[in-house]
């Protein structure tokens, strides 16, 4: 019996572990698809406090994007980007959610130097990226500034740039996932997507 449970924990452990186990690089990720669900957990706004996924889908249709962080050149043109796109979005009754593994203090510093108006939130800890499929191992060059993006929370692990369509029960209807970080998706693709779905 002792050695039954010994060989079980044993088993449950290397599972445990397994899952810890990021994505050698970008390529390597396995996202969730079309039709699957975001996984309902609580990042941190800009003001440090905890909020609700699932909460904030159920308000509107949600464009939600992933982003390695403020001192990604490629992510602050996206990112002002989007917010050329926003007005749009919105009176499609669409909002979007950009999150990042930087902690909330540097969100601000996002907030503020790329004039962006929707909601920012943080992921230091890497617990949606990697339940959503896009974290992978960060390359040791790096570590120090995701180190200082999230203040020292994250130090293992970047999120792939992508970008999903959710609706109210927080599904994926559209996503567009970029390996490559210096390629984003074009607000023309974004917004078509989006008209598209909604006319559905």
């Amino acid at each position: 019996m002792k050695t039954i449970f010994c060989m079980a924990f044993l088993v449950i452990g290397s599972l445990v572990n397994g899952q810890q186990i990021l994505p050698k690089t970008a390529t390597d990720i396995s996202p969730l698809l079309i039709g699957e669900k975001i996984p309902d957990v609580n990042l941190k706004s800009i003001d440090n406090e905890e909020v609700r996924l699932s909460k904030l889908f159920k308000e509107k249709r949600t464009i939600l994007v992933f982003y390695r962080g403020g001192w990604c050149p490629y992510c602050n043109l996206h990112l002002a980007a989007l917010g050329e796109a926003e007005a749009e979005l919105l009176e499609l009754g669409y909002q979007i959610i950009a999150i990042s593994p930087d902690a909330p203090k540097n969100l601000k510093v996002t907030e503020e130097k790329d004039k962006v108006n929707y909601l920012l939130l943080s992921d230091s800890k890497g617990e949606l990226a990697q339940s959503v499929g896009i974290a992978f191992e960060a390359p040791k060059n790096y570590e120090s500034v995701i180190a200082k993006g999230s203040e020292g929370v994250n130090t293992t692990f970047l999120p792939v740039p992508s970008v999903f369509i959710v609706n109210l029960k927080g599904e994926i209807e559209f996503e567009f996932i970029a390996p490559d970080y210096k390629h984003r998706i074009s607000n023309d693709l974004l917004v078509a997507a989006a008209k598209a779905l909604k006319e559905k």
